[in-house]
């Protein structure tokens, strides 16, 4: 199975109007037009019955005390977890295609609504976690939101766009599921995989 993602190139740094934050000279960060990118893919193998899309960043901080914090650094060396940003299950066999800013265009304060949609039906991404302690963002993200690393960390990110080929209709998830239960429900079920990766930073040592 081939996997295109319009406007990201297989190891090169992710453009800005994917983004959630985007450089900004004077205040570190601003936010982006956090579209998320038209993906395509072709060659499921026989007996696909749904598609799953799956993006996210294997390189976030385990420990976030020092992040965006002014005068100090998140050492590159601290151990590293997955953080979620775009989880779309029960994708029809049907379809292999989701346009650009279909699933999100903008940055939606407080999140964005999960359940069905035209494509599919959205999981909750990580930035619920990140943004509980402001009361300004705050709520429960669905979907496609984009990069955005710690301005000062010292690793440059990587983000993993994926679609998965499975065997069921339906990974029979409902609610507020995160990737980790998509993954579990995922198991056994996946006939082929395929991926396309990009790096993004904010660090303005690293661009």
């Amino acid at each position: 199975m081939k996997l295109n993602v319009e406007g990201i190139e297989e190891g090169k740094p992710v453009p800005d109007i994917f983004a959630f934050g985007v450089f900004h000279p004077e205040d570190r960060m601003s936010f982006g037009p956090n579209r998320n990118p038209e993906m395509s893919w072709e060659g499921a193998p026989e007996g696909t019955k749904s598609f799953v899309i799956m993006m996210f960043d294997p390189d976030v901080p385990s420990v976030a005390d020092d992040a965006n914090q002014e005068g100090k650094t998140v050492s590159k060396d601290i151990p590293r977890v997955d953080f979620f940003h775009w989880l779309l299950v029960d994708i029809p066999a049907r379809v292999s295609r989701v346009p650009e800013g279909e699933d999100s265009d903008g940055v939606t304060p407080k999140g964005k609504d999960g359940g069905p949609g035209p494509f599919g039906i959205r999981g909750v991404n990580n930035f619920t976690q990140f943004l509980a302690g402001n009361p300004d963002m705050a709520g429960t993200y669905n979907g496609y939101d984009g990069p955005c690393p710690p301005w000062n960390d010292e690793l440059l990110h990587h983000y993993h766009y994926e679609v998965h080929a499975l065997d069921v209709e339906s990974l029979g998830l409902s609610g507020e599921f995160d990737g980790e239960a998509v993954r579990n429900a995922m198991a056994g079920h996946v006939l082929a995989s395929a991926r396309v990766t990009g790096t993004y930073t904010l660090n303005p040592d690293l661009r």
